[in-house]
C-alpha cells in the first residue's frame, strides 16, 4: 500500500503527493486524482472502500500508480509553464499516454545507455 503522504520534486519544486479517500476529500468523488499546482500537491485516490463500486478494479495498487505517474506529468507541464497556456498539457490523452508509457521509455532509454 502507498504512503499516506510522500513527496517528489518537479523541476526543483517540491509536490507533496496525498494518498486520500473520498471521505477526506470529495473531489476524488469524481475523479482518480488532481494536480494543484497553486499548492504544490498531487492528490491520489487511496483505495476502493465500497467492493460494489463500479470504479472498483482487480489491482487497486496498479491504477493507483498510474495515477500518480499521471499526476506528476501534469505537475512537469505546470511547472515547465505550459500547465494553463497550450492545449496539449491540459489533454488527458496526451498526459495519459506519457503517464502509461514513461516507464517503457525508461527502460528503453536504459537499454540504449541513453540516460
Amino acid at each position: 500500500m502507498e504512503p499516506k503522504k510522500s513527496t517528489v520534486s518537479v523541476l526543483g519544486e517540491e509536490y507533496t503527493i496525498h494518498y486520500l479517500n473520498p471521505e477526506d476529500d470529495a473531489t476524488l468523488n469524481h475523479c482518480q486524482g488532481y494536480t494543484d499546482e497553486s499548492t504544490h500537491e498531487i492528490v491520489v485516490r487511496r483505495d476502493i472502500a465500497d467492493r460494489d463500486d463500479p470504479m472498483n478494479v482487480s489491482d487497486w495498487a496498479a491504477i493507483r500508480k498510474a495515477t500518480t505517474r499521471h499526476e506528476i506529468v501534469h505537475a512537469f507541464f505546470f511547472e515547465s509553464g505550459l500547465g494553463c497556456e497550450s492545449d496539449y498539457a491540459q489533454n488527458e490523452e496526451l498526459v495519459d499516454w506519457i503517464a502509461r508509457q514513461g516507464p517503457k521509455l525508461y527502460r528503453a532509454w536504459a537499454e540504449a545507455g541513453a540516460l
